[in-house]
């Protein structure tokens, strides 16, 4: 049995495949999701898993050069935002590398999602609780 902080299969196996620049979506429970994705379904109730919770358990195995978020996310949900950018500078601080976050508006980020190899959807029922994690490299 797998013992590091991420132990689902699925969402293991889609970062071990990832290349540079590959993307992975990990989004609230409302996000449309497009068919031709695959969709990784976490979501058990509202609140479970939480977006954060998801996104520290993604991070810990990926490595993330950008990430790309809704520019609606700071005036709708602030307290959110306040704790994912908190939490984005403190990861590029510990990696020692720098983590470029990119602002769409909603509607360009949901068609962007249609790039991701995988669409992780989680129980959160904030609004705009959706991030987009570019691939690094490790060297």
């Amino acid at each position: 049995m797998k013992k590091a902080t991420l132990i689902n299969s699925e969402v293991s196996y889609v970062i071990a495949k990832l290349g540079h620049f590959d993307a992975i979506t990990i989004c609230d429970a409302g996000l449309p999701i497009p068919n031709n994705i695959q969709r990784i379904d976490l979501a058990v109730s509202k609140g479970i898993p939480s977006f954060m919770d998801t996104l520290k358990a993604v991070s810990s195995e990926m490595e993330i050069e950008s990430i790309e978020l809704a520019k609606e996310l700071p005036n709708i949900s602030p307290q959110l935002h306040t704790e994912l950018t908190t939490f984005i500078d403190a990861l590029a601080a510990e990696r020692k590398k720098e983590i470029t976050v990119t602002y769409v508006t909603h509607e360009e980020y949901k068609e962007n999602t249609q790039k991701s190899v995988a669409i992780i959807r989680t129980g959160e029922f904030t609004p705009y609780a959706n991030i987009t994690l570019k691939s690094g490299v490790v060297f």
